[in-house]
């Protein structure tokens, strides 16, 4: 993206019917144009600007006589959905982040435009010959990328039954199939609940063991689960290892980002309806305590009601779980 270069100041002087040699009155150049980032909660996906490469702000316009200051170049306003953050391509470095409706930052600065010589004038030079050119404008590559805003994130391995979870307590209609990494791109939908309150539920790409070094989809979408108020860890009742696929889910996340584990979770066994009551005994006695849980089945209904009411209760909490 480059912004606008800002205009040259005027070299000009006076001249009037009387005044055939008046003083220097040549305008400022205007401002070059911004490239400016606006949070749009219309949109939730950066598809929109996938194929706008180059963006582009016009230039300032030169000063005029008669002290009359040149036209700002026309600002570039870019809406982006929230949670939108933008990197230097060069350093990765993070330039802004986008998180309310309406909210507008410039990701890139117009040039100034250049002073006219009017304001070089002194006692010793009354007739200034020369003015500022205007400063270039600001020329880089920057990438945007979407860190999904979400009260729960649904975290698991491939196949955990995220999409079906998500698409039985809201509207969204996830893809859903019998094969790993179904899920290629996160996925939103709002959760009603009572008297008419709603929450929004992230289905994240599936996680698997080793993807904070980059397997799998790895850091692509662990990243979206730092916005998430809530973890959401969903681990299939005909898992060989409950537990154990349990503690990989939480030691990628660590490992990604130790922060998260500061964040409330919530663990549902999905496919509750795979195993008989006196297994699900069973394997709640192995269940780690410092997490609630709850045996769910998305297919036949089982208590997503309770996993409902679970989490908007943990959802307005004061307290946050600490690391263990």
């Amino acid at each position: 993206m480059r912004s606008g270069k800002g205009g040259s100041g005027s070299v000009h002087f006076y001249r009037g019917k009387y005044q055939p040699k008046g003083g220097p009155d040549g305008g400022d150049g205007g401002r070059g144009g911004h490239i400016i980032l606006r949070g749009n909660r219309n949109y939730w996906t950066l598809l929109h600007l996938k194929y706008r490469k180059h963006v582009i702000a016009e230039n300032g316009q030169p000063g005029h006589k008669s002290s009359r200051t040149g036209a700002n170049g026309k600002d570039v306003i870019l809406d982006v959905p929230l949670g939108t953050v933008a990197r230097n391509a060069d350093t990765d470095e993070i330039i802004l982040e986008i998180l309310e409706h309406g909210e507008e930052k410039i990701i890139a600065p117009g040039g100034r435009g250049g002073l006219g010589n009017e304001h070089f004038k002194s006692a010793t030079n009354q007739a200034p010959t020369y003015a500022q050119p205007g400063e270039p404008g600001v020329e880089e590559w920057v990438i945007l990328e979407l860190k999904i805003l979400a009260d729960v994130g649904l975290v698991g391995f491939p196949n955990a039954g995220k999409s079906t979870l998500l698409a039985s307590l809201s509207a969204a209609k996830p893809e859903i199939a019998d094969y790993p990494f179904t899920t290629l791109q996160p996925n939103l939908g709002i959760v009603g609940y009572r008297d008419h309150k709603s929450f929004i539920m992230a289905d994240i790409p599936g996680i698997i063991e080793g993807a904070s070094e980059g397997k799998g989809l790895g850091l692509r979408f662990l990243r979206h689960i730092e916005r998430n108020a809530i973890l959401l860890f969903t681990v299939p009742a005909d898992a060989p290892d409950i537990v154990t696929q349990y503690n990989i889910l939480l030691n990628e996340c660590e490992r990604y980002n130790p922060e998260l584990l500061y964040k409330k979770r919530v663990l549902a066994i999905t496919k509750a309806d795979l195993v008989d009551d006196e297994l699900q005994y069973l394997i709640s006695q192995q269940l780690p305590e410092d997490v609630p849980f709850l045996f769910i089945s998305a297919i036949a209904g089982k208590n997503l009601q309770k996993l409902k009411d679970i989490l908007w209760e943990t959802l307005n909490q004061d307290d946050n779980i600490l690391p263990q």
